[in-house]
């Protein structure tokens, strides 16, 4: 029986490199393509090209081949302290653009079929976002557009870009908009961070009866997806026939003091906190899975919890390692 072939762009990265991992324990023969090695050996792929995306000829050289299946999660970004500053901004909408423009030619050129994007929840308009406690991210709020950052201007662009694709091309697209996805072999510190992997390291290096410091009052809220959770959604919804886009996301929404709070309980230290200046996004997001589980009979289950105590202990190794 002949294995089904896909690629994975953006391999080298967190989610993209436990998909390659999931992918291959489904039976698929994977090439990842990125900028960079996994940093964490959290890539088993079959084969892997170290190929800068932007350029148009790297993105035809990761597609030939013959796939049937292409995972374009290929992009700048980073946590907050990287894409809410303004300082990356030209970087972050140059970089993503050109990847997704680069890859999806060049896979509808090569006759692939079928091809999955990652969008973001930070596409959604801040207008909708301001009430920490009652946000409003279901799909159809898209639009009026008015995300808060760049960042989320490129990816509501995109999912055009892919859906246009879809209608004009011929090529069967699939879309999602992940909400804060978190666990273990992701980026911990160097400043592109997300908000799980930072709160578990300045935690696991605080001595016990010290302090950490938390960006903002505090009281803006979010909900944080689980990294096994996501690949579920992701490979449901390639099986399915609904193209998107649609969440992928917790609907478990907690504030960050109450986030910090958990990764101090998970720690079994004691630890004060202190909120600081810092950029922090939008006032409330929480992931509306209403659409998902019509369409794909499926929402995201575990807990919050359960998945901050896996993601702890491995960022708590890397600290002690790297002391």
């Amino acid at each position: 029986m002949t294995k089904k072939r896909a690629l994975v762009c953006g391999a080298g990265g967190f989610i993209g490199g436990h998909l390659v991992n999931r992918l291959q324990t489904e039976g698929y023969w994977v090439r990842g393509v990125d900028v960079k090695q996994n940093e964490y050996g959290n890539d088993k792929a079959d084969e892997f090209l170290i190929a800068d995306l932007t350029y148009p000829d790297a993105a035809k050289n990761a597609v030939e081949g013959g796939f049937d299946e292409v995972y374009q999660l290929a992009a700048d970004m980073g946590g907050a302290g990287y894409i809410f500053t303004g300082e990356n901004d030209a970087a972050v909408m140059h970089n993503s653009a050109l990847c997704n423009l680069n890859v999806l030619h060049a896979a509808q050129l090569s006759g692939v079929k079928k091809i999955f994007y990652s969008s973001s929840a930070c596409m959604y308009p801040e207008y909708n976002q301001l009430d920490p406690n009652n946000p409003k991210c279901a799909e159809d709020s898209a639009y009026p557009a008015a995300p808060d950052s760049e960042y989320g201007w490129e990816k509501l662009f995109s999912e055009r870009l892919y859906l246009a694709y879809q209608r004009n091309l011929g090529i069967e697209v699939k879309v999602a908009r992940f909400h804060n996805i978190f666990g273990p072999k992701g980026t911990w510190r160097g400043g592109k961070e997300k908000a799980p992997a930072a709160m578990c390291r300045k935690v696991a290096e605080a001595e016990d009866g010290g302090t950490i410091e938390v960006w903002g009052d505090g009281q803006q809220t979010r909900s944080f997806l689980y990294i096994d959770e996501c690949l579920e959604g992701v490979r449901r919804l390639m099986e399915s026939d609904f193209s998107g886009p649609v969440n992928i996301g917790s609907e478990e929404m907690i504030s960050i003091n109450d986030f910090a709070k958990l990764a101090i309980e998970i720690s079994g230290k004691n630890l004060s906190i202190k909120n600081i200046p810092g950029p922090q996004g939008v006032r409330g997001r929480n992931s509306d899975n209403e659409l998902i589980a019509t369409k794909l009979s499926w929402r995201p289950s575990k807990s919050l919890k359960e998945g901050m105590e896996k993601t702890y202990s491995w960022i708590s190794a890397q600290v002690n390692q790297n002391k």
